[in-house]
């Protein structure tokens, strides 16, 4: 059974609606997750999961979440080396490059990033499901 944690942030609820999908989804496969916003997680627990999964809304000109994620990552990055890493957000405009550099971000720092799933604004019924198989290749 893998051990996931899912971290996210969200700034209107859309993320932390895709966050509980996706946790769902994961443990319904059989995995066993713990969901937390960025403010109640710890780079040092990052070490004892299999799997993580980081939420963010793409911000500004299309980046993280600058006040918690963004800072919060910047110093998880150094402990993703070999590490399974997933990325999921929502977002207003633009097509995604904040996911697109996020993920370029993990590579460089090693991890072997598994999925990434987006959804413009509040997840519709195709985020929906892309949340759900999302969710099931985490486990």
């Amino acid at each position: 059974m893998a051990k996931v944690l899912i971290v996210y942030v969200t700034t209107t609820g859309n993320t932390e609606k895709m966050a509980n999908i996706i946790a769902d989804s994961a443990k319904a496969a059989g995995a066993d997750v713990t969901c937390k916003t960025v403010g109640e997680a710890s780079v040092a627990e990052l070490a004892g999961y299999d799997v993580v999964a980081f939420g963010s809304p793409a911000m500004g000109a299309e980046v993280l979440e600058e006040a918690e994620m963004e800072p919060f990552f910047s110093d998880a990055a150094g402990s993703l080396g070999g590490k399974k890493v997933a990325l999921f957000g929502s977002y207003d405009w633009g097509d995604g490059e904040w996911l697109r550099t996020w993920e370029d971000r993990c590579k460089e720092a090693g991890a072997d990033v598994i999925a990434t799933v987006k959804a413009h604004l509040e997840p519709d019924d195709d985020a929906t499901e892309e949340c759900k198989a999302f969710g099931a290749k985490l486990a």
